[in-house]
């Protein structure tokens, strides 16, 4: 049992496993989603875009069955970083062609359905959290929030008077 307002917590860290099919179809669904963000983004044709996507989504389909498969406990994050770093090494012969197909694609685009999901996807745990702190945590996060804007405009503005 967790301490957090008599919550159950699982003490075995399993996370139940999701079927391929499933895995599979969202990673379609996102794919998809990813297309016309790809067109609004960058400013390349339909297939250019849907040759890039189609390319990262074989590496996710090689790093989740990797991840499925091999006895080694890494995540399917990790393989899909490996297939891609192996499929793009400079000296191999098909290196160039497959950095050729996914160079134009706007990764921050790839980026957005993944925050907006993030940001609806609350749980129920972390409404409890909320609903505990109430008003301090709007404080904290008002600081951090400026804290990051400052921070980051002090660090460009430095870079831009380097270059």
């Amino acid at each position: 049992m967790s301490h957090v307002d008599n919550v159950a917590v699982q003490s075995d860290d399993t996370v139940p496993e999701m079927s391929l099919g499933r895995e599979f179809t969202l990673l379609l669904i996102a794919t998809a989603i990813a297309l016309p963000l790809q067109l609004i983004a960058v400013d390349i044709t339909v297939t250019e875009a849907a040759a890039g996507l189609g390319v990262l989504a074989l590496m996710c389909v090689g790093g989740i069955l990797l991840g499925r498969y091999i006895p080694i406990p890494i995540p399917s994050v990790a393989w899909i970083s490996l297939i891609g770093i192996a499929l793009t090494l400079p000296f191999t012969p098909w290196g160039p062609s497959i950095v050729g197909l996914v160079e134009q694609i706007d990764f921050l685009a790839l980026a957005v359905p993944c925050l907006a999901y993030a940001g609806i996807a609350i749980s129920q745990l972390e409404i409890k959290v909320l609903k505990r702190s109430g008003w301090k945590l709007l404080v904290v996060a008002v600081f951090v929030l400026f804290g990051t804007y400052i921070t980051s405009a002090v660090i460009a503005h430095f870079m831009l008077g380097v270059s």
